[in-house]
């Protein structure tokens, strides 16, 4: 519900970024998420925490594609790819401090209230410290505020570069004038951003970088890495929770190496080598889960036996084929039973039992495992590596850079609904990823769902290279240029052209 709310929030917050500007969008975003946390906190039944949830999502949802917007449009454009970077930095470092304070909060009374409530606070702060915070220059110029514009861009900006920014926003602002003819509220403004040659295609690109972050799969390995881990092989729900830990730490550590490389290395360039490592670690991972259900342990009778007939799984004891069985067949969609691992070890047959607490404790009495996500595997640890090198290689190209591309790609008149589009996108997308990931894996099995990912990204990765230009240094209006042209990966650049002939003639 949280991520069905910030499809709206993202919608509403391109609206809003256009008629009332940045900062009093994020306010707004603030005083949702706070709301959210104080209703889920208080909630005396659940109805009240997914409405809570929706708030969360609807300020999420705001903030999601209102602060990249902000801090990139008030940044010197040297350094605005690693500005905006610092965002990403920051929200996946509070995934990390997230999961920390959870893990505080277990061992006190009320721990789910706290854990939910204490979200608020972040809000609040955040709320303070923007009332000192000025507008975003450039939706001060557009909307005749000339002066306040050039005293942000002052401090901004060295003396010399104040101008040329001033000369870009009045001519982004002049042309826009020209095209204004009432645009006829939002569906005719959306119509006329349509037929706008440099909103569409800025559009083919937000979009796609959005779309081709969530088909990833990223948030499947987020929200649901304990589960991953425990197809894996690891039983033991602590251990997953510990393992998980560190792909959200990791998650982090990458947004760091985007802030240092994005402004060198650009924007385009950062994606196609993400998406490349991405494809090979999803690869990966796919052989592994294939390798690990195949030499999965068989089901022995006499194991299952053991722990006598009542405690037998049902269909296990009803299969014609039951000699054939193996923990995967065992842990099934179609059994929905558990497996009690060997007298022997491990990866001995084990026996295939219902799933109540009453056998779970029988079998760890008997001291052996007890699993019901995966089974017992020796490359088991290849895929926390790989899991790991995936959030890795995803987090400084894919992770923060379609956020930086969507903060500057759009004209000045419709960055605002452009971002709100491209926000939505990704909202969308990582709806439909999230909520279909365990279905997924029940009929395609894990390997199977990560081949999948696999084949989605390399489908991103052909769209990247042909829809994407490289934004890296460039001023707002020449990113405008660049877009009126057209662009096609395989001529070159107005920038490189000059170049060539400055290298040819000297």
């Amino acid at each position: 519900m949280a991520v069905a709310g910030a499809i709206f929030g993202a919608a509403i917050g391109g609206w809003m970024n256009d008629r009332f500007g940045r900062r009093i969008s994020i306010m707004v975003a603030d005083l949702l998420f706070f709301a959210g946390a104080v209703i889920m906190a208080a909630a005396p039944a659940p109805w009240m925490i997914i409405l809570g949830r929706v708030f969360v999502g609807l300020g999420v949802g705001m903030a999601s594609m209102t602060a990249p917007l902000y801090i990139s449009e008030a940044s010197p454009h040297r350094i605005r790819g690693a500005l905006v970077s610092t965002n990403g930095f920051l929200i996946t470092g509070g995934q990390f401090l997230s999961y920390l304070i959870n893990l505080a909060f277990t061992h006190v009374n009320g721990t789910w209230r706290w854990m939910l409530g204490i979200a608020g606070l972040p809000a609040v702060i955040q709320f303070i410290l923007m009332l000192s915070l000025p507008e975003s220059p450039r939706w001060l110029f557009r909307n005749g505020k000339e002066e306040d514009a050039k005293s942000i861009l002052e401090k901004i900006y060295r003396p010399e570069e104040v101008e040329d920014e001033l000369q870009s926003l009045q001519q982004s602002t002049e042309q826009e004038k020209q095209e204004q003819a009432a645009d006829g509220g939002f569906f005719g403004q959306l119509k006329h951003a349509w037929k706008n040659d440099v909103v569409r295609r800025g559009l083919y690109a937000g979009i796609t970088v959005q779309v081709a972050q969530q088909f990833v799969g990223i948030n499947t390995v987020m929200y649901y890495s304990p589960t991953i881990i425990q197809f894996a092989g690891f039983a033991s729900n602590k251990t997953a929770m510990a393992l998980s830990l560190i792909t959200s730490g990791l998650n982090a550590i990458g947004s760091v190496v985007s802030m240092c490389f994005v402004d060198r290395y650009g924007r385009r360039r950062l994606m196609i080598i993400s998406m490349i490592g991405i494809i090979s670690c999803l690869v990966v991972l796919s052989i592994v889960f294939f390798q690990a259900s195949v030499t999965a342990p068989k089901i022995s009778a006499t194991e299952t036996a053991f722990f006598g007939g009542n405690s037998t799984c049902q269909a296990y004891t009803k299969a014609n084929d039951a000699a054939a069985w193996g923990c995967v067949r065992c842990l099934g969609k179609q059994a929905s039973c558990g497996y009690c691992s060997a007298a022997g070890g491990v990866y001995q047959p084990g026996a295939c039992l219902e799933v109540n607490d009453a056998v779970k404790g029988a079998c760890r009495a008997a001291k052996r495992t007890w699993y019901t996500e995966g089974c017992p595997s020796k490359i088991g640890f290849l895929a926390v590596i790989f899991l790991a090198l995936y959030i890795i290689i995803y987090s400084p190209g894919m992770g923060t850079v379609p956020w930086i591309v969507n903060s500057e790609i759009y004209p000045l008149k419709y960055r605002g609904l452009g971002g709100g589009i491209a926000a939505v996108s990704n909202w969308s997308a990582n709806l439909v990823v999230s909520e279909t990931f365990l279905t997924l894996t029940e009929h395609l099995g894990s390997s199977g769902t990560f081949l999948l990912f696999a084949g989605f990204s390399l489908i991103g990765l052909v769209s990247i290279f042909l829809l994407v230009p490289e934004t890296k240094g460039l001023q707002f209006g020449e990113v405008e240029k660049l877009l009126e042209k057209g662009y096609s990966p395989f001529k070159k650049s107005s920038k490189k052209v000059k170049k060539d002939k400055e290298d040819h003639n000297s």
